[in-house]
């Protein structure tokens, strides 16, 4: 047998996803929502507002995609400044802390072990992700 395994999912015809509709579909702040699945990484969305909390992710790299709003990720060397269409790409163990002015939204790309608060837990962590319909 070669080295990639079979899913089950392999065989579901695959789904559109709207953006704008799954975004309607929940309002929590700070709450990632999974969208979808891409071999062991998940498609979240998030609302974003105001300041979220400093963390690094040990083993896990993030992809932060503006698609509504703006919003700035803080880092120890300087912050970024995103708009929509634009990435950034936190390497793991940089530390950084994720800020937006007003409501923005951002589609993640992350390992699926990824924790959202990364080596911190406070009130924010979510162990569990609610999957989107």
């Amino acid at each position: 047998m070669g080295p990639w395994r079979y899913s089950a999912r392999v065989s579901q015809s695959p789904e559109k996803v709207d953006l704008a509709r799954a975004f309607a579909s929940f309002q929590e702040r700070w709450g990632p929502r999974i969208a979808g699945t891409v071999n062991d990484f998940h498609v979240k969305l998030a609302k974003l507002e105001g300041e979220f909390v400093w963390h690094s992710h040990e083993r896990e790299d993030e992809l932060f995609l503006v698609v509504k709003g703006r919003f700035v990720m803080r880092l120890r060397t300087g912050d970024v400044a995103l708009e929509p269409g634009q990435f950034l790409i936190v390497p793991h163990g940089v530390e950084h802390c994720p800020f937006a002015p007003e409501e923005c939204h951002v589609l993640l790309l992350e390992p699926a072990t990824t924790l959202n608060t990364g080596n911190v837990e406070n009130e924010r962590t979510r162990r569990e992700l609610e999957r989107l319909a």
